[in-house]
């Protein structure tokens, strides 16, 4: 009767509970369990990767940037993609979807091969366009759980000052103006809509970013202790 208890309590386990619970077979266990996501959005200069090195800090997040992981492929020696991503960077444009999107799950599958328990996501600067949500929705479908989307709202001209004032330092080759007024155009144009898509699903949590850096950690934290 004992070991009878045992089975059903564990049979009433959620794979994650289980792995969690367990040494035993990580393999499997990788295989059983799907990350956590929270996306991150915003126009460039809005302060996201700021405020996500403090929510890892706080909460235990992996912090996966989208732009990040492109400029990393981008300079990896003998990568398939560089020189693509390098044309579509400089252009202020959106790249291809299946380019990110793997890039994205590499990333998520390497850190939960590595420990289980770091299931859960802030991915920074995805979904950007409808391209992007509908590659997301079919190839990451029953993949991945999206929790809620992070809104950071500024104003544009807030946004170019500072990333020409992080241009003087950061050696990113997007970090003048002519790029700036490019990706905010696109922003404007191609994510924006995607923020209102999840706005009518009641999945936006959005922070007023025009404010200090404490100001606009202060918000996201009432948001994070209230979603768990």
């Amino acid at each position: 009767m004992f070991y009878r208890c045992l089975l059903l309590v564990a049979a009433r386990l959620s794979p994650r509970a289980r792995c969690l619970r367990t040494a035993a077979a990580p393999r499997r266990c990788l295989l059983l369990m799907k990350p956590l996501v929270v996306f991150v959005l915003g126009g460039p200069g809005a302060g996201k990767g700021t405020q996500c090195a403090r929510i890892v800090e706080k909460y235990g997040y992996t912090h996966l940037s989208a732009g990040d992981l492109l400029r990393d492929e981008r300079k990896r020696p003998g990568s398939q993609y560089g020189e693509l991503i390098e044309k579509y960077i400089k252009e202020g444009a959106i790249v291809p979807v299946e380019i990110t999107i793997s890039l994205l799950k590499r990333a998520m599958d390497q850190t939960m091969a590595a420990n289980v328990q770091k299931y859960k996501f802030l991915i920074d600067g995805f979904p950007r366009n409808e391209d992007n949500l509908q590659g997301w929705n079919k190839t990451m479908d029953g993949k991945a759980d999206v929790s809620f989307v992070l809104f950071f709202d500024c104003d544009n001209e807030i946004c170019i000052d500072r990333c020409l004032e992080r241009g003087k330092s950061s050696g990113r080759s997007d970090d003048n103006r002519e790029s700036l007024e490019k990706r905010l155009h696109t922003y404007l144009q191609s994510t924006r809509p995607i923020i209102d898509q999840y706005e009518k699903m009641g999945k936006v949590r959005k922070v007023d970013a025009s404010k200090s850096v404490d100001e606009v950690f202060g918000k996201v934290v009432k948001i994070f202790d209230k979603e768990g």
